[in-house]
């Protein structure tokens, strides 16, 4: 695999086994190194904006020809960032003429968010004080 791709989170070899919640055991090395994937595809401001573009899009999906304008960036970098999200499995797309349309993945945002969220049932755990706390 090179340095750009990037691997689905919960697909390969254990899909079923992928990232527990975060308060009901800890990650395993494989699971952290294939959820640290994806936040390194949101890591960064344009991702992260282009995905909140495209999830927010009434309809569900958007043209890429939508997309470049709101950035002051080239064609082939919007073009990177989007393979970059579609690498980690958070949007997929499909050409349509000279145009690609791009939609969320929800299976990945909602196992994302199963991941970081407490359950409502579930009480905070208790902090212990430090030692060398001041008080």
């Amino acid at each position: 695999m090179s340095k750009q791709e990037l691997a689905v989170l919960g697909q390969g070899g254990d899909a079923g086994a992928c990232c527990p919640g975060l308060l009901s055991a800890p990650l395993d090395e494989e699971q952290a190194a294939d959820l640290a994937k994806v936040f390194k595809a949101l890591g960064d401001p344009v991702r992260l904006r282009l995905l909140s573009m495209i999830a927010s899009r009434s309809g569900g999906e958007v043209c890429v020809c939508d997309l470049t304008p709101a950035f002051e960036l080239s064609q082939p970098t919007i073009s990177h960032h989007l393979k970059l999200l579609r690498q980690a499995g958070l949007i997929d797309c499909e050409r349509r003429g000279t145009w690609v349309y791009y939609w969320l993945v929800p299976e990945t945002t909602d196992r994302l968010a199963g991941i970081l969220t407490r359950p409502a049932s579930e009480p905070l755990p208790e902090r212990t004080a430090s030692a060398g706390a001041a008080s």
